[in-house]
């Protein structure tokens, strides 16, 4: 039996995390969707705001690290397509790990809202103030944030297929 070829320990780290955190800041985002304004509600988005900005920090880090340590080879026995899924399928979560966060930000400069990162680091406004462009980039970040949830959910969801039905080191590889 051959060892299980896994990502590096910092390349795993920095997948969990991110993955943490866009499913709390999709929790959060959730929570005070339809709360009426409040200084709880106020607080609630600074927390998203704040995972938000710390998973657009990490998603860098990742994709730095990527750069320089190749990922573990796919399986042997995937089809062309399978690969192919995996390799678009990845490409769209850095994508979405990059875009979200960064809608996010956007969307807060427009509507003229600063983004003070754990409330100690106040960040650039991205743009000026822009009442009529903020409701569309809104949107954007809100389409941006359920895929980002449909893609990790197809994500996971294959890594359980290839575990219990492929019963490969696919999954292993991250854990």
């Amino acid at each position: 039996m051959t060892a299980v070829q896994k990502y590096t320990l910092p390349a795993r780290l920095l997948h969990w995390l991110v993955a943490l955190g866009i499913i709390a800041a999709f929790a959060l985002a959730l929570s005070f969707d339809d709360m009426p304004l409040s200084p709880g509600k106020l607080k609630l988005i600074n927390y998203h705001k704040w995972i938000g900005i710390t998973v657009l920090g990490l998603a860098a880090l990742r994709l730095l690290w990527r750069l320089g340590h190749r990922p573990p080879a796919l399986p042997a026995h995937m089809a062309a397509w399978e690969k192919l899924a995996a390799h678009a399928g990845h490409a769209l979560l850095y994508l979405l790990m990059f875009g979200v966060p960064l809608g996010g930000w956007l969307y807060s400069s427009a509507k003229g809202y600063p983004v003070v990162w754990l409330g100690l680091v106040p960040l650039p406004n991205l743009m000026d103030k822009n009442e009529a462009l903020a409701g569309t980039l809104k949107t954007l970040h809100m389409l941006g944030g359920w895929s980002v949830i449909a893609l990790a959910v197809l994500h996971a969801a294959a890594a359980l297929k290839h575990h219990f039905i492929d019963r490969d080191d696919v999954l292993r590889r991250m854990v």
